[in-house]
């Protein structure tokens, strides 16, 4: 991989990865469009380090307290009804589905899931999953003629239960083409969260997960020569400073935007990318991974 394959790579993990967009697919369509080879699944998950890491800075208020409180409700009962402490363990019940899933289904992610016409077909489902989850919510919002704004959840009624679906929701974006966010997103919109709990409970979800997977391939690139060690780390701190500015950008968003402008980006981007696979001008499987 080169220098300027990395940057770009990078600024694209950056900029998508907090988006509904999905940063896997973008990813693997960045490196097929430019005719570069596939940057695999360990560039992915180590690169996302860096936008995990925009996370635990822009969120650092939010993640001191739930550690600290969860810390203190292990040894005072007393603690275990704090708000902050129960986020603790429902961050934990909340990446169970992914880490199990993610370890059992690895080869199928480092492969066949790869393929460009399930990314396409991932990103035009998912999309409209989105766009029925947005209405919904703005339905409740907004009211109607003859019905009055409906009350949506806040991240404080979190239950052990929703946790779980939040995470069944996440563990679908191990697809290049779901997204994370998307998923998960629209999985607490559906069960009446608001935007901003929905995607505050996403972001917190994703620390665990993205950097355990990310350690994970670390270790096991360092056992191997595969990996292009300085382009990653160059890719992985491009990742962090763009990552840190999508995330402030989007939080202010959907507290009063629409989520049908990505809805439309994604249908579209797939139906091309299905277009250019079936013409032969670009093949479905990767080529083999930059080293």
């Amino acid at each position: 991989m080169s220098w300027f394959e990395s940057l770009i790579l990078g600024l694209v993990q950056g900029l998508t990865e907090f988006l509904p967009v999905s940063s896997s697919a973008h990813l693997r369509l960045t490196a097929a469009f430019s005719g570069w080879k596939d940057p695999g699944a360990a560039f992915t998950a180590i690169t996302q380090i860096g936008t995990e890491a925009a996370v635990l800075i822009y969120f650092r208020k939010d993640i001191g307290r739930i550690i600290s409180a969860w810390t203190r409700s292990l040894a005072k009962k007393e603690m275990r009804a704090d708000h902050d402490a129960q986020m603790g363990w429902l961050v934990i019940v909340g990446s169970i589905p992914i880490g199990v899933l993610g370890v059992t289904l690895k080869d199928q992610i480092e492969g066949p899931f790869r393929d460009l016409r399930i990314t396409a077909t991932m990103l035009i489902v998912v999309g409209v999953v989105i766009g029925i989850a947005d209405r919904l919510a703005a339905r409740d919002e907004n009211g109607g003629r003859h019905r009055a704004p409906k009350q949506r959840k806040t991240i404080k009624d979190l239950s052990v239960k929703d946790g779980l679906i939040y995470g069944l929701c996440q563990a679908c974006a191990l697809i290049p083409g779901v997204s994370r966010s998307g998923a998960t997103i629209s999985g607490g919109l559906f069960m009446g969260y608001t935007r901003e709990a929905a995607a505050r409970y996403s972001f917190l979800l994703a620390i665990p997960a993205v950097l355990a997977s990310g350690l994970f391939e670390v270790k096991d690139a360092m056992e191997s020569d595969h990996i292009s060690w300085g382009p990653t780390i160059f890719a992985t701190v491009i990742a962090f400073g763009t990552g840190y500015a999508v995330i402030a950008w989007f939080m202010k968003f959907i507290s009063t935007k629409s989520f049908m402008p990505f809805v439309y980006y994604r249908v579209a981007l797939g139906i091309a990318v299905i277009v250019l696979v079936s013409v032969g001008a670009l093949s479905p499987h990767a080529a083999e991974s930059a080293g």
